[in-house]
């Protein structure tokens, strides 16, 4: 997914000739002003399941928009920012009852890292969720209900302190709210998700395009239509495993002197090579390996499954089919 003027095109590997997407990018620990999609409304509830899914279209006429933060204004952002203290989660909400709630999906945030983290949805108001912000303690879960149809991003934030709802965060934050009004401040790793987007496909993907501020990986837990997980629980597929981003000191976001993110070189130096734009806009253009540095290498060490630069779609994005549910983690792959 892309920030402010940017614009994503998504044609995977997998759909060459089918589909031709427009995408644009999801989590309050991504960029910019985000939307969702879906009419049941969701509950939170304190179970265990689900991972997420990329915002798409399908067929070449159909796509996706995205708007965010420029750049320069969301690097800057990202200067001096408190520590964290915890808020309360939000109250749970009983799931929809009937047949409107029969296709809902089970979200599931799992944190595996030493700190708290502060998850974040982008709101959008044709599939409302019953929040856009919650609580996760190092070691805990939490789980959500989803319209069918949701369309949206989730993140992570770090670092944040909150009173009756208002506050900040050290990285992700949306607008200084608890419960999130808009997409986050970049840079943050991001879960897009389009859930029933085309032909009973689920779209998701885990995106980097802005930069990253947690480690993070996807996993489906259950899926009508018999899809198979293609990236392992600990966060695993053929090409490597979920690692931290070692991050250049050129790309380094900090507070108070300790990197807190790692924002990506579009957003750091804004050039058109390095946002894919004017003469580098197209697919062929558009290659880390010709730009001044390859930064977005550093991305796909860590994550081999993300979304690095804008075209790095043929491994990134992932399908599931018909009804489907998903666990989100945040943290690095266990060493065995």
């Amino acid at each position: 997914m892309r920030i402010g003027r940017w614009v994503r095109r998504w044609r995977p590997a997998a759909m060459a000739g089918a589909l031709t997407t427009m995408l644009v990018v999801t989590a309050c620990a991504g960029p910019g002003n985000g939307t969702a999609g879906g009419q049941a409304q969701p509950a939170v509830t304190a179970t265990t399941g689900a991972g997420v899914v990329a915002v798409v279209t399908a067929q070449a006429a159909m796509t996706t928009a995205r708007t965010a933060a420029s750049p320069t204004a969301s690097a800057a952002a990202s200067a001096a920012r408190p520590s964290a203290s915890a808020q309360a989660p939000a109250a749970p909400v009983p799931p929809p009852s009937g047949a409107a709630g029969s296709k809902t999906r089970l979200v599931t945030f799992v944190n595996k890292t030493r700190q708290t983290i502060w998850v974040a949805a982008a709101p959008n108001p044709s599939t409302p969720l019953a929040a856009t912000g919650w609580v996760l303690p190092a070691g805990h879960s939490v789980t959500i209900r989803t319209p069918n149809n949701l369309n949206t991003r989730f993140w992570g934030r770090t670092g944040c302190v909150f009173h009756h709802g208002v506050g900040h965060c050290q990285t992700g934050d949306c607008g200084g709210l608890f419960q999130c009004k808009g997409w986050g401040q970049i840079p943050a790793t991001l879960a897009e998700v389009n859930f029933d987007a085309w032909e009973g496909l689920d779209f998701y993907d885990v995106s980097m395009v802005d930069g990253s501020n947690l480690p993070m990986y996807i996993n489906i837990t259950k899926s009508s239509g018999g899809t198979k997980d293609k990236i392992s629980k600990n966060g695993c597929v053929p090409a490597g495993c979920t690692k931290p981003v070692h991050c250049p000191s050129a790309l380094d976001v900090k507070v108070h002197g300790a990197v807190v993110a790692c924002i990506s070189a579009c957003a750091r130096f804004g050039t058109d090579q390095y946002c894919c734009r004017g003469k580098w806009s197209s697919r062929a253009a558009c290659d880390p390996a010709k730009w001044p540095v390859d930064y977005a290498a550093v991305f796909k060490r860590a994550e081999p499954y993300a979304y690095s630069y804008v075209d790095d779609d043929a491994t990134s994005v992932f399908t599931c089919k018909d009804v489907c549910d998903y666990r989100i983690t945040f943290g690095i792959t266990p060493k065995t």
